[in-house]
């Protein structure tokens, strides 16, 4: 006698989960800019609105985060992985009281999906709050080392964080 047995998993995710989620960003924004003074809160307020706006539309696959010294030195960082299903992970936002470097500042990379790239007039209408651009910045934080992570989801929606110190 011969037995199969298939399974589909479906997650779906509201707004109001990538409002959750992205929220924890925040919170790790305005800490970072809380213990640096490189940025205004402000500010960090700006970028996790954009960031909100941006994995509303499912536009990004990563942010990435990094303090950078007045001499252009990587300091710190964290990277922040989009996932839009099977996401696990409910750590509390926090352990980003980075150092106080007000002479620094705080570089935030976007790498957007390739929706965002089909999309492009639609982005174009998106009320952004920060001038983005393009950049060839190093991102992959070489001479720092990964220090821990943490993850942030709500119904299956989710960011996987990955510190570098």
């Amino acid at each position: 006698m011969t037995a199969s047995y298939s399974s589909t998993e479906t997650t779906t995710y509201t707004v109001a989960d990538v409002e959750k989620v992205v929220s924890s960003i925040k919170a790790d924004l305005m800490m970072i800019a809380g213990s640096t003074k490189a940025m205004t809160e402000d500010v960090a307020k700006n970028y996790a609105y954009d960031i909100e706006l941006l994995a509303k539309k499912n536009y990004l696959n990563k942010v990435d985060v990094t303090l950078m010294s007045a001499a252009e030195k990587e300091i710190v960082a964290v990277k922040y992985q989009f996932q839009n299903e099977g996401a696990s992970g409910t750590r509390r936002p926090g352990g980003v009281l980075w150092p106080a470097t007000p002479d620094g500042k705080i570089r935030i990379v976007l790498s957007p999906t390739d929706s965002y790239w089909a999309e492009l007039e639609q982005v174009a209408k998106m009320p952004l709050k920060i001038s983005w651009g393009s950049t060839s910045a190093d991102t992959s934080h070489t001479n720092l080392s990964i220090s821990g992570e943490r993850g942030y989801s709500s119904n299956g929606f989710g960011v996987n964080r990955n510190d570098f110190v």
